[in-house]
């Protein structure tokens, strides 16, 4: 049995997400049936972290276990074939210990969200960003932002229906730049909850809005109440950039 670590880029919007789901295409489902047809064997992917449905990644790592002896690089190449015409790619491939694993083993998560700041409405980037139309003071957004780096209970940042033990999380980093009519927003830490990034990053537009002022933000994080929240941003923008693990630069 010889596990393979597998680097995915997938778009999230045919999806239901990235985990199995009863009603509907996922992209575990993805990888493991193009597993099957090259292998012949029933795999089980483990992934870094969990999307909804909509959300992308360009580095999201996963492992599987395969029993037929394989060289990493065709293996790769076997599951970009079968993989379409999913949008799901393999963009990388290699052999790691049998005690590594995508999840546990993993010790940093970064996802970056993106906007666009225009009138006009999407046409190449329709379904993979959050359009808004009125102007953004991103310099407010990102001064707004600080007040959530750190050690907080993120309650008021969390779904309702997160399964994490504990609301508490330390934010090693958030900030928001503008690159002409885009607004990005990146994010580290260990781990976060479910729909943690998607509740920031919608209060931090409601503060580029005008519609909050920025001390509004820690006021919400220290409500400590869902209710408190400002505004959940769609799932479009969100893209799964990468996970850390020990080693790694």
């Amino acid at each position: 049995m010889t596990r393979f670590a597998l680097t995915l880029e997938f778009d999230g919007g045919p999806f239901m997400g990235l985990q199995r789901q009863d009603h509907g295409p996922s992209v575990q489902q993805a990888v493991e049936e193009a597993a099957f047809r090259v292998t012949g064997e029933e795999v089980r992917m483990h992934a870094a972290g969990r999307t909804d449905s909509g959300v992308h990644a360009l580095g999201m790592v996963a492992h599987i276990e395969v029993d037929k002896p394989f060289d990493a690089f065709r293996l790769m190449e076997a599951l970009n074939h079968h993989l379409k015409p999913d949008p799901v790619a393999v963009l990388d491939c290699r052999v790691v210990a049998d005690d590594w694993h995508a999840r546990f083993s993993c010790i940093g998560r970064a996802y970056e969200y993106r906007i666009v700041n225009r009138r006009a409405p999407l046409t190449l980037d329709k379904g993979k960003a959050w359009a808004v139309t009125r102007p953004l003071d991103a310099e407010a957004m990102h001064r707004a932002a600080q007040a959530l780096v750190g050690l907080h209970d993120f309650t008021t940042f969390r779904s309702v229906h997160c399964q994490a033990q504990s609301p508490v999380k330390t934010l090693d980093s958030l900030t928001v730049s503008r690159a002409g009519e885009q607004v990005i927003v990146r994010t580290a830490a260990r781990s976060f909850l479910h729909h943690q990034v998607r509740s920031m990053v919608g209060t931090l537009a409601l503060v580029g809005l005008g519609q909050w002022a920025e001390d509004d933000v820690a006021a919400a994080l220290a409500a400590k109440d869902r209710a408190a929240l400002g505004l959940n941003a769609p799932p479009d923008g969100l893209y799964f950039v990468r996970a850390v693990y020990p080693g790694d630069e």
